[in-house]
């Protein structure tokens, strides 16, 4: 029997967190533990209801998703963040994503793939649709050499061969086992190197390592 995945939604329209509750019930292992109208309710409710992932909209009247999923992921064991909102323009994914959050979908997306990124999410995997990473690889072409793009390289030179090799395909949004198999690397050898990466450059997940990677204008 699958494990059940637990679920808070934050948004502050009661349509919304409706509509979300009534959609994810239909499926048997995710569990909608609670709903919040703000960010300014989300650590007391992380608290309370222990969430795997958090469904989070962006735009609220005191605390704004970013800066919610900002506060989330600088606890101990962080929930995985998926962004959902109506603003798709490229300041609000690249905020997502430095802020820390695993996915970002827009609410018209349909639920079936709504459903499948929360399993991806919680199953560790960051969900980076081809519409994103396009954005993403847009957004490096056109900013040029910036400091953002000198801070990336400086912390990409301190990892080895092996190790930007693998942070160059999660950069591309290979899967564990997508990156074991161009590498010829057991799915557990791309988990560990996962993690060293993650403690070496000292991010929170696969989506801050693809991040930097793009920053740095590297090619997969």
């Amino acid at each position: 029997m699958a494990e059940v995945i637990r679920v808070l939604i934050v948004d502050d329209d009661p349509l919304v967190r409706a509509g979300l509750t009534m959609m994810l019930a239909g499926a048997d292992d995710l569990e909608i533990v609670a709903d919040v109208a703000d960010g300014a309710e989300v650590v007391a409710a992380v608290n309370a209801h222990h969430p795997d992932v958090v469904l989070m909209d962006i735009r609220m009247p005191r605390v704004d998703g970013l800066a919610a999923t900002q506060l989330l992921r600088s606890r101990r064991e962080p929930p995985e963040i998926i962004i959902l909102t109506t603003f798709d323009t490229d300041d609000h994914i690249l905020r997502a994503m430095r802020a820390g959050a695993s996915g970002f979908l827009l609410k018209h997306t349909p639920p079936p793939e709504i459903i499948r990124a929360i399993r991806q999410v919680a199953a560790g995997e960051p969900m980076l649709s081809p519409a994103v990473l396009r954005r993403m690889m847009g957004y490096v072409a056109e900013a040029g050499v910036d400091p953002r793009q000198v801070r990336a390289r400086g912390l990409l030179d301190r990892l080895s061969e092996g190790e930007l090799a693998v942070a160059t395909r999660v950069g591309r949004g290979l899967t564990n086992s997508e990156i074991g198999r161009e590498l010829s690397l057991s799915v557990a050898t791309v988990k560990a190197y996962v993690s060293r990466l993650l403690a070496k450059l000292e991010l929170n997940n696969r989506v801050q390592i693809a991040l930097l990677v793009h920053d740095a204008a590297l090619d997969g």
